[in-house]
């Protein structure tokens, strides 16, 4: 039997999942996690790459000891972060993309290149954080003139694990700097921002063979992890998908981008998928919950019960700045309620409420800018497995919500992984 190992590295945790073929249906079983997490380092944000790729080899060596067939593996990843290399060797710190390095290199961006021609020539919606504002952060600090290639995340853990380096269609169109319409990296885009244009190679699609690592093939999958799970979702092509994790990221698969001056108003955002445009939303997601739940020390389970308790349902904007990077979550969710005498089960359900408010406005703007009532709501990732959120998700998008508590994004990395064997 033919097993495949999907590593599926998100912003909180990271986790080895073994998939095989069985009686039709793709079985999985999880043989190694490990937490992930920014580190603070001289007043920035940045990510231990070595640490992760050390946990990247580890869970692959508990891979081969539980399951001796393993013929092929492929990481995927967060999007935007990536390491710069000069030669064969990092030029750290790796930066993690809620340091905010790049308030200054935002406003030079666009005095060089328009927000609106971005958007007209990449689709890809503004956020602080995106490669386009980093790699310009690092122009004017001069870590670009001794760097040979930049790395998204994925593509450096597999480049360490083959010797391969390459660029991957899906992970790329995160970076603000492929062009909607030729797929690939617009070089007169790097060219007019003064980027090295030997940073930039062609795109490889998801499927690519890379090399191999102690015997076992490694494939470029759809390495950005929504890819992944929209593979892994298998929504229809009418309906909307909700990948439900630290960020949410709401949308739906359509033919060719949309680069409207009413779509970048909206804030809606064009990112690769496999064989189709993600037209999506990213939204705030669980990340204040998660921030809340360590500030207050109880479980996930305990906050829901809190909040069914509470009739306080304030709606707030769960994708103001403000709750980017926080030093204490609470006191900012309390400054931006106004009111300081809210319980904790108060806040909790305002921020369940505001979440799911968040996502009925997505639908309805995403359904105006594509001209089309999508059937329904299919709900993947941690997210997925918060009954009350999926409820109140129901109630404020007026749709049929379809809850698939599975690590779609894994399944969507096994998947591709498969059919390089069909």
């Amino acid at each position: 039997m033919k097993r495949y190992l999907a590593i599926d590295i998100g912003a909180s945790s990271g986790r080895h999942i073994v998939g095989w073929r069985e009686d039709g249906r793709i079985q999985t079983e999880e043989v190694y996690r490990f937490p992930n997490f920014m580190e603070e380092k001289d007043g920035h944000l940045i990510w231990d790459a070595e640490r992760l790729l050390r946990e990247v080899k580890a869970g692959i060596s508990a891979a081969r000891r539980r399951f001796s067939d393993i013929v092929s593996l492929s990481v995927d990843t967060w999007g935007v972060d990536y390491v710069l290399l000069e030669g064969d060797r990092e030029i750290f710190p790796c930066y993690a993309y809620r340091d905010g390095r790049t308030a200054e290199a935002i406003r030079q961006v666009h005095e060089l290149v328009p927000f609106s021609e971005l958007y007209a020539r990449t689709g890809i919606q503004f956020q602080s954080f995106n490669t386009i504002y980093q790699l310009f952060a690092d122009k004017s600090a001069g870590r670009l003139e001794r760097a040979t290639d930049f790395l998204l995340m994925p593509e450096y853990f597999m480049y360490k694990l083959t010797g391969v380096k390459t660029h991957e269609y899906t992970e790329a169109t995160t970076t603000g700097l492929v062009n909607a319409d030729s797929g690939e990296y617009d070089g007169e885009l790097a060219q007019r921002l003064g980027l090295p244009q030997r940073l930039f190679g062609r795109l490889c699609a998801p499927g690519t063979v890379l090399g191999e690592y102690e015997g076992i093939r490694v494939v470029l999958c759809a390495t950005h992890d929504t890819a992944s799970a929209v593979e892994g979702i298998n929504v229809p092509e009418d309906a909307i998908f909700l990948s439900s994790g630290t960020w949410s990221l709401l949308g739906a698969k359509i033919a060719r981008a949309v680069t409207t001056k009413e779509s970048l108003d909206a804030n809606f955002t064009n990112e690769g998928g496999v064989g189709y445009i993600r037209y999506l939303r990213n939204i705030m997601g669980l990340w204040i919950i998660q921030q809340l739940q360590k500030q207050l020390g109880i479980g996930f389970s305990e906050m829901v019960e809190l909040a069914r308790g509470s009739r306080y349902i304030k709606i707030f904007d769960v994708n103001d700045a403000r709750f980017m990077a926080p030093a204490d979550m609470k006191a900012e969710l309390l400054s931006a309620l106004g009111d300081e005498g809210l319980t904790d089960a108060d806040v909790i359900n305002s921020v369940y409420h505001s979440l799911a408010h968040s996502y009925g406005e997505a639908v309805r703007e995403l359904e105006n800018l594509t001209g089309q009532v999508r059937s329904g709501l299919y709900i993947a990732g941690g997210g997925a497995k918060n009954e009350y959120l999926n409820e109140l998700t129901a109630a404020y998008t007026k749709k049929k919500v379809t809850a698939l508590p599975v690590e779609a994004t894994a399944l969507g990395n096994l998947k591709i992984q498969m059919e390089v064997d069909e």
